[in-house]
């Protein structure tokens, strides 16, 4: 799987309400900027994750322009999304035109990045997912014009 691929199994991800923590390599460099959030450490990242997929459903991802750059064992992407979704929590509906931006890194079967470091995570997961795909986000940012 390329990082192309990578990046739309996430959109798929997403909408089927699937866990997304085994996109992200489990590393504290992590970085994922949403709308509203600003998460820091592959466990944050995690936990961030992990909370937004039990408080929302009803997912909808547009990609409009999904544009990849893969070098050897990095790569990044830009993209406009039309994403929308539902707050089970709040019973509120959310609607946004936004852009991605993101870096990934080919990580090692082993978990180990392109340069050797130990890619587990605290709980000992490596940064192949159960798929064995191994194009990891080290950063992503969400944004839109206007305010959540």
């Amino acid at each position: 799987m390329g990082a192309a691929d990578r990046v739309e199994a996430y959109y798929d991800a997403l909408r089927e309400g699937e866990p997304l923590a085994p996109f992200f390599a489990p590393v504290d460099g992590a970085v994922k900027v949403g709308i509203s959030e600003r998460l820091v450490g592959g466990d944050a990242v995690a936990e961030g994750l992990r909370e937004q997929t039990e408080r929302t459903t009803d997912w909808s991802v547009g990609s409009r322009d999904l544009r990849v750059t893969e070098r050897d064992r990095h790569a990044w992407f830009g993209d406009r999304v039309s994403l929308a979704w539902t707050d089970t929590e709040r019973r509120i509906r959310y609607e946004f035109d936004t852009r991605w931006t993101g870096t990934l890194e080919l990580r090692g079967a082993d978990g180990s990045s392109a340069d050797g470091a130990d890619g587990a995570g605290e709980d000992g997961a490596t940064a192949a997912d159960g798929n064995g795909d191994r194009w990891q986000f080290v950063s992503m940012h969400v944004s839109t014009a206007r305010a959540l």
